[in-house]
Protein backbone atom coordinates (compact mmCIF):
# COMPACT_ATOMS: atom_id res chain seq x y z
CA UNK A 1 0.00 0.00 0.00
CA UNK A 2 3.09 2.45 0.72
CA UNK A 3 3.59 2.49 -3.03
CA UNK A 4 0.18 3.28 -3.79
CA UNK A 5 0.59 5.79 -1.93
CA UNK A 6 4.31 7.08 -3.18
CA UNK A 7 2.88 6.63 -6.76
CA UNK A 8 -0.38 8.81 -6.04
CA UNK A 9 1.67 11.76 -4.24
CA UNK A 10 4.43 11.46 -7.20
CA UNK A 11 1.86 12.32 -10.23
CA UNK A 12 -0.42 14.10 -7.81
CA UNK A 13 2.58 16.82 -7.40
CA UNK A 14 4.21 16.26 -11.39
CA UNK A 15 1.59 15.61 -13.92
CA UNK A 16 -1.80 17.47 -11.98
CA UNK A 17 -0.09 21.04 -11.87
CA UNK A 18 0.96 20.53 -15.58
CA UNK A 19 -1.87 18.99 -17.43
CA UNK A 20 -4.33 22.33 -15.32
CA UNK A 21 -1.61 25.00 -16.18
CA UNK A 22 -1.98 23.60 -19.65
CA UNK A 23 -5.76 22.98 -19.97
CA UNK A 24 -6.37 26.56 -18.53
CA UNK A 25 -4.29 28.08 -20.79
CA UNK A 26 -1.57 29.05 -18.26
CA UNK A 27 1.99 28.37 -20.19
CA UNK A 28 4.89 30.79 -20.33
CA UNK A 29 5.48 32.51 -23.79
CA UNK A 30 8.63 30.71 -24.05
CA UNK A 31 6.77 27.28 -24.57
CA UNK A 32 3.59 28.11 -26.09
CA UNK A 33 4.92 27.35 -29.78
CA UNK A 34 6.20 23.73 -28.94
CA UNK A 35 3.44 22.83 -26.43
CA UNK A 36 0.83 24.27 -29.27
CA UNK A 37 -2.00 23.74 -29.10
CA UNK A 38 -1.90 24.35 -25.53
CA UNK A 39 -5.60 23.10 -24.52
CA UNK A 40 -6.20 19.77 -26.14
CA UNK A 41 -2.93 18.40 -24.73
CA UNK A 42 -3.64 19.62 -21.01
CA UNK A 43 -7.11 17.49 -21.33
CA UNK A 44 -4.95 14.85 -22.39
CA UNK A 45 -2.48 14.83 -19.97
CA UNK A 46 -5.62 15.28 -17.09
CA UNK A 47 -6.83 12.09 -19.11
CA UNK A 48 -3.14 10.49 -18.61
CA UNK A 49 -3.31 11.44 -14.91
CA UNK A 50 -6.64 9.91 -14.02
CA UNK A 51 -4.95 6.80 -14.26
CA UNK A 52 -3.55 7.22 -10.90
CA UNK A 53 -6.51 7.98 -8.67
CA UNK A 54 -8.32 5.32 -10.96
CA UNK A 55 -6.01 3.00 -9.55
CA UNK A 56 -4.58 3.51 -6.36
CA UNK A 57 -7.68 4.94 -4.05
CA UNK A 58 -9.46 1.43 -4.63
CA UNK A 59 -6.32 -0.09 -3.32
CA UNK A 60 -5.87 2.15 -0.35
CA UNK A 61 -9.64 1.95 0.36
CA UNK A 62 -9.18 -1.78 0.77
CA UNK A 63 -11.94 -2.39 -1.62
CA UNK A 64 -12.61 -5.94 -3.01
CA UNK A 65 -10.76 -7.81 -5.54
CA UNK A 66 -13.79 -7.03 -8.13
CA UNK A 67 -13.96 -3.48 -7.49
CA UNK A 68 -10.19 -2.89 -8.10
CA UNK A 69 -10.49 -4.98 -10.79
CA UNK A 70 -13.00 -2.86 -12.42
CA UNK A 71 -11.32 0.50 -11.33
CA UNK A 72 -7.62 -0.63 -12.77
CA UNK A 73 -9.83 -1.65 -16.17
CA UNK A 74 -11.29 2.21 -15.96
CA UNK A 75 -7.75 3.23 -15.47
CA UNK A 76 -6.08 1.50 -18.33
CA UNK A 77 -9.46 2.89 -20.71
CA UNK A 78 -8.82 6.43 -19.41
CA UNK A 79 -4.69 6.38 -20.05
CA UNK A 80 -5.50 4.91 -23.53
CA UNK A 81 -8.01 7.35 -24.32
CA UNK A 82 -5.60 10.07 -22.84
CA UNK A 83 -2.51 9.28 -25.54
CA UNK A 84 -5.41 8.71 -28.92
CA UNK A 85 -6.43 12.15 -27.74
CA UNK A 86 -2.65 13.46 -27.16
CA UNK A 87 -1.88 11.64 -30.55
CA UNK A 88 -4.68 13.32 -32.17
CA UNK A 89 -3.63 17.01 -30.81
CA UNK A 90 -0.08 16.36 -31.91
CA UNK A 91 0.93 18.67 -35.10
CA UNK A 92 2.25 17.17 -37.77
CA UNK A 93 5.83 19.08 -38.51
CA UNK A 94 6.14 19.88 -42.19
CA UNK A 95 9.32 19.60 -43.21
CA UNK A 96 10.34 22.40 -45.28
CA UNK A 97 13.98 22.35 -47.21
CA UNK A 98 16.77 24.14 -45.42
CA UNK A 99 17.31 27.40 -47.34
CA UNK A 100 21.24 27.15 -49.38
CA UNK A 101 22.81 29.93 -50.86
CA UNK A 102 23.41 30.09 -54.54
CA UNK A 103 26.32 29.20 -55.93
CA UNK A 104 28.05 32.30 -58.08
CA UNK A 105 25.90 34.65 -56.26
Amino acid sequence: MTWQWIGLAFFSLTVLPAGLAMALNRVPERLRRRLAPVRPRGWAILLIYATAPANSLPRIAGASPDITLGCTAVGGVLAIAGCLFLSLTAPTRQHRPVATTREGS
